[in-house]
């Protein structure tokens, strides 16, 4: 069953009385489809603090969410109606899988505003948005670098699409800077969040000689897996350390919280636009304005690696350079992207191939 919470304090209406008379000042209803438990410790966590942001910051606005919500096209179309019907003005819907109800529903309500996070299709009132977070990526991936002793790195990964590919080639890329006899080994397993099975994929990897355990899930699962054994890890979305304190170098993280505001008074505003601006995206925010970070480091990473991984964030930060700036190999040893040559939105966007240096298959 699904279950729909609402967040704030009291109704959806402030009334106030003067001289005997009633005023009431209808608030700004906005509301959230998650694919998760907002206690999941990992993405949907992540976008139930953001949701928790904006109603601190903007206080004529009030939340609701639906959480578990089946990225299939049926529950999906039903709850984000659901939501419109009960007279949310803007709805959010946070995983890869809505894109397409998302469009079908935006298409009956033209006086609603969507935004889809992670997907590639717009619309009028449709907008997609995410964040660069292989930079990050590339960032954590130099912590692992630094830590394996093996050479052996294993990131279990949710579904093989453009978001997690690159995100598995920007860390690959970050671990080889540092170590370049370093391998990633990448297992599929076809789910966000599914804690048991994340972290049977886990242990399938650290059996298999890995010492370092990265993840592109929304559970917690894979790095318990690593610190059950004695390894390492690197966690994702929300800060993972929390949940396995002796094995998480670092995460990957989000903090939409200041986007939300910003959408969100826009299109108070009228000013909001949904055109695409970064290929395929509205918005796509880095690590210059914070959208996407790293979570505190371990006590194990040491103080010449968080140098190191200072250094390469101010690199990207300053805009002097990116991630996928080549030169760079895919698998098969061929040269990919050219010395000093920077891939494009587009390209980073579509990515469907792996950098030398990934063990697994894009399919």
């Amino acid at each position: 069953m699904v279950a729909l919470l609402t967040a704030g304090c009291g109704g959806s209406k402030e009334e106030d009385k003067t001289d005997g008379q009633s005023s009431e000042q209808e608030k700004l209803k906005v509301g959230f489809v998650y694919i998760g438990p907002v206690d999941d410790n990992g993405w949907t966590t992540a976008h139930d603090n953001a949701r928790k942001y904006l109603e601190e910051k903007l206080d004529y606005v009030e939340t609701s969410y639906v959480e578990n919500v089946p990225e299939n096209p049926a529950d999906a179309e039903r709850v984000i109606t659901q939501l419109v019907n009960e007279g949310n003005k803007i709805i959010f819907t946070t995983s890869f899988g809505y894109m397409d109800p998302t469009i079908k529903v935006a298409e009956k309500f033209p006086d609603v505003t969507f935004l889809h996070c992670s997907g590639y299709k717009t619309a009028p009132n449709v907008a997609a948005y995410f964040g660069r977070m292989y930079q990050a990526r590339y960032l954590s991936g130099i912590a692992a670098g630094k830590a394996t002793k093996d050479n052996l790195i294993g990131y279990v990964a949710a579904f093989p699409i453009p978001e997690v590919i690159r995100g598995i080639n920007a860390f690959t890329l970050g671990v080889q800077k540092v170590n370049p006899d370093a391998k990633v080994k990448v297992v599929w397993t076809h789910t966000w969040i599914d804690a048991a099975t994340e972290k049977d994929a886990a242990v399938a990897l650290l059996d298999s000689g890995a010492d370092v355990i990265a993840q592109h899930q929304d559970s917690p699962g894979p790095q318990q897996a690593a610190e059950a054994v004695g390894k390492f890890g690197v966690g994702y979305n929300s800060d993972m350390g929390k949940m396995a304190p002796k094995a998480v170098l670092t995460s990957p993280v989000w903090n939409l919280g200041p986007y939300y505001v910003e959408a969100v008074q826009a299109i108070k505003d009228g000013t909001f636009d949904t055109t695409p601006k970064y290929g395929s995206l509205t918005y796509w925010g880095g690590l210059a304005d914070g959208t996407i970070g790293l979570a505190p480091f371990g006590p194990m990473v040491t103080e010449e690696t968080k140098q190191l991984i200072e250094q390469e964030k101010q690199r990207i930060v300053s805009g002097e350079w990116d991630v996928f700036t080549g030169p760079f190999k895919d698998q098969q040893g061929e040269v990919k992207v050219p010395d000093g040559q920077k891939m494009t939105d587009d390209e980073i966007l579509n990515m469907d191939w792996f950098v030398q240096g990934v063990e697994g298959s894009t399919k």
